[in-house]
C-alpha cells in the first residue's frame, strides 16, 4: 500500500498506471494488435512512408530538388541509427528498471524485457526517423513524426516504459535529427548528385519520367505581327486582285 501511495505523487507513475489501464480494459484482441503495433509494426509503417516519399519525389521533382530530397531521405534512417548508438551509453549510465520490475498490477503485453528503460529505444528510433523525414520532405515528415507519437504511446500502453523513458527518446532523436543535420547533407548531396549523373545508379534519384521534358506542340495559327510570306504554309495569303473592268464607250 505504501508503494501505490507513493506512485499517486509520483505523475511519471501515475501516467504510466493511467495509460496501461487502458490496455487492461480493452479486449485481448486489441492488446495483441496493440502489442504487435509498438513492437514492430509502426517502426515497418514508418520505413513504407519512407519508401513512398523516395517513390515520389524521384517522379515528379526536378532534377536538382530530387537530389535535395533524396539525400534527406538517406539522412533519415542515419538519424536514426546515430540516435540508437548515443543512447547506448546514456541507458547503462542511468540504469533505470523496466516500470513492470518495480511496480505491481501492470498489464505487460510484451514479455522478455531485460535491458534498461530509460531512454526507449523505439521512440528514439521513431522519432529520429520522422523528423529526418521531415528535413527531406514536410507532407510525408508530418505524417512519420505522428506515426512516432503513436508509437511513444503504445509503449507506454504495453507496459514497458516510463512516460519519461518515452520524451527522453523524442528528445533525442530531434536533436539528433536537427543538430547533424547541416553537416550530413553537406556530406550526402554531393554523393547524391554523383549517382545522379550516373547510369544505373540515376534511376535511385530521378526517374525518367521526370526527366522528360514537355515538348511545345506546334501552332498553327500565325502568331501577331508576324510576317510569314504569302502562301508560306500557317502564314498569311496574298490578297486576291480585283480584276479592272473596262466601262463601256457610251457611259462616258
Amino acid at each position: 500500500m505504501a508503494g501505490l501511495a507513493s506512485d499517486a505523487v509520483n505523475p511519471d507513475v501515475g501516467l504510466l498506471y493511467d495509460i496501461n489501464g487502458l490496455a487492461k480494459a480493452a479486449p485481448p484482441w486489441f492488446d495483441r494488435v496493440m502489442g504487435f503495433a509498438g513492437e514492430y509494426g509502426i517502426v515497418l509503417a514508418m520505413v513504407l512512408v519512407v519508401l513512398w516519399c523516395w517513390w515520389s519525389v524521384r517522379r515528379r521533382g526536378t532534377p536538382g530538388d530530387s537530389v535535395s530530397a533524396v539525400a534527406g531521405l538517406v539522412w533519415a534512417p542515419l538519424a536514426a541509427g546515430i540516435a540508437l548508438l548515443v543512447n547506448i551509453p546514456i541507458r547503462d549510465f542511468v540504469e533505470r528498471p523496466r516500470p513492470f520490475k518495480d511496480h505491481q498490477g501492470l498489464e505487460v503485453l510484451v514479455g522478455g524485457k531485460t535491458d534498461f528503460s530509460f531512454v526507449s529505444d523505439h521512440a528514439t528510433l521513431a522519432m529520429a526517423l520522422g523528423v529526418g523525414l521531415f528535413v527531406a520532405n514536410r507532407r510525408f515528415g508530418l505524417a512519420a513524426i505522428g506515426l512516432a507519437l503513436v508509437e511513444g504511446f503504445a509503449r507506454v500502453y504495453m507496459g514497458v516504459h516510463y512516460p519519461t523513458d518515452v520524451i527522453g527518446g523524442f528528445a533525442l532523436g530531434t536533436a539528433v535529427a536537427l543538430l547533424l543535420a547541416p553537416v550530413a547533407l553537406a556530406l550526402l548531396t554531393p554523393v547524391v548528385s554523383a549517382v545522379a549523373r550516373s547510369g544505373r545508379g540515376a534511376r535511385l534519384v530521378r526517374s525518367r519520367r521526370a526527366d522528360a521534358a514537355p515538348r511545345p506542340r506546334p501552332s498553327t495559327f500565325p502568331s501577331p505581327g508576324s510576317a510569314d510570306p504569302p502562301g508560306a504554309p500557317g502564314g498569311r495569303t496574298s490578297p486576291r486582285r480585283t480584276r479592272r473592268t473596262r466601262s463601256p464607250a457610251w457611259s462616258s
